[in-house]
């Protein structure tokens, strides 16, 4: 990993006040500082909402404890920890919020997208500490070009190993897991290609419904949510040439040569597909239509399941379709990078019983891995029976958010979305966007709690 050159003293949380910064920003800074990663830092809040310090101090109090770490450096950051009312988007009040952050700051903008470019054009009127750095909340962008006139942006601020775009997808152990299991394993590399690997899916099924976020995800979908942006990060970890080293050099270009070479398996109308949820029961919960839902607008025609099927066009890889699925509101949760590997190329003559490919699931919540293939099973010694070996990963040291802090703060954007990637992700899914805003591809439906729409199991699409 990179070293610390560019280590953080003062982490500026702008929205300070939001939910993301008390659900997800202030519990995950608590996990790492109650680990032997952890170091004393400053925490200073900014937002428009009237807060004095001590009123500030005992949200991240709160906060930090419901992540249940402990240790005097919690406390020591709390009690020091400090609150300014401020109009970030207003050059002189942001300059004036800079100066109170000792040290090289972090800026983890906990802000609406547009927000954010108004903060950053802010930024390019006034003057900050050198080592700077920018860290951002996804979507990049609504499509290419807006991604990449961002990037322009923020690279005319500072350079870019110092913009942590975060995904906080690239901060779960089990999707780290992807590389331990690939290149640490000689059983595995070898085959890890289009000689022997017939097909691979990445799955991410919730149980969840909107849970009040239907502000973002009615405008966003499923495609864009999750599909556009962590699910290809995940494939881009899977489909990877093997890195020289762990550095953000290497394993950043890995991702980056994986998404460049990365197309729709066919055209958009028979490569996607999208569904959306009506009325059902999940467990003991009754969940309303979609439509139905709090801050929903029927008009748009938001997709709540999405699939798209992909190929990455390389030597390693042409001819194998990736399929990436994601969807809320059914009824059991799947989250895992499926491996299927073609049959043997002769199967002696005599053999009865099962006969299937052998299969890898890499489990990305719960953390498992496991290993199906055809043994000799108990009984007539040529019968063959599937079995599973399975075993659990367990999971990290730090929760998600904690892992991305700890790059944020130790200046190594190595779990971080870079630039580049960014905007290839925008062009992979843009010409599904295009058909599906033209109805080229029907909206089928499914009932909360079923497994998506019944024609989906039935159609044999890879």
């Amino acid at each position: 990993m990179s070293d610390n050159r560019n280590a953080i003293d003062t982490l500026l949380i702008l929205g300070a006040s939001g939910d993301l910064t008390k659900r997800l920003l202030l519990p995950g800074l608590a996990t790492l500082l109650g680990s032997k990663k952890g170091r004393p830092m400053q925490l200073v809040g900014a937002g428009m909402e009237e807060l004095s310090d001590k009123d500030w101090r005992d949200r991240v109090s709160t906060s930090f404890k419901s992540s249940g770490a402990k240790g005097k450096l919690l406390t020591d950051t709390a009690r020091k920890s400090r609150y300014f009312q401020s109009d970030v988007t207003d050059p002189d009040q942001l300059a004036k919020l800079l100066g109170e952050c000792p040290g090289t700051p972090a800026i983890y903008f906990a802000l609406p997208p547009a927000v954010t470019v108004r903060v950053c054009h802010a930024l390019t009127k006034i003057d900050y500490p050198e080592g700077t750095t920018l860290v951002l909340e996804k979507p990049f962008g609504v499509d290419e070009q807006s991604a990449h006139d961002l990037n322009t942006l923020l690279q005319s601020i500072v350079p870019e190993n110092q913009i942590h775009r975060v995904d906080h997808f690239l901060g779960h152990s089990d999707v780290l897991n992807i590389l331990g299991t690939r290149f640490a394993n000689t059983i595995f590399e070898p085959i890890w290609n289009n000689q022997h690997i017939d097909s691979i899916e990445i799955y991410f099924d919730e149980d969840l419904t909107l849970e009040n976020r239907a502000g973002y995800y009615d405008k966003a979908g499923a495609l864009v949510d999750m599909i556009q942006s962590h699910l290809l990060q995940v494939m881009g970890i899977v489909m990877m040439e093997p890195p020289a080293t762990l550095d953000e050099g290497d394993l950043r270009n890995g991702k980056s040569s994986v998404l460049r070479a990365t197309h729709l398996f066919e055209d958009a109308e028979h490569s996607s597909r999208r569904a959306r949820y009506t009325a059902g029961t999940i467990g003991t919960r009754k969940v309303p239509a979609y439509t139905r839902e709090p801050g929903v607008d029927p008009k748009r025609r938001t997709e709540t399941l999405a699939e798209v099927t992909l190929e990455v066009r390389n030597w390693r890889w042409v001819g194998v379709p990736v399929t990436l699925r994601s969807g809320k509101s059914l009824g059991k949760p799947r989250k895992e990078v499926v491996v299927n590997f073609k049959p043997p190329s002769h199967l002696p003559v005599g053999f009865a019983g099962t006969d299937r490919p052998a299969k890898l699931v890499i489990g990305m919540n719960p953390t498992r891995l496991v290993l199906g293939m055809d043994v000799n099973g108990p009984g007539d010694p040529f019968d063959l029976d599937w079995v599973e070996l399975e075993t659990d990963l367990g999971p990290g040291d730090l929760e998600a958010y904690g892992q991305v802090l700890e790059g944020v703060l130790a200046g190594d954007p190595t779990l971080s979305v870079r630039g580049d990637t960014a905007e290839q992700c925008w062009r992979i899914i843009e010409p599904v966007i295009k058909a599906w805003q033209a109805d080229e591809v029907p909206m089928d439906t499914y009932a909360a709690g079923s497994q998506g729409p019944r024609s989906w199991a039935t159609s044999g699409r890879p």
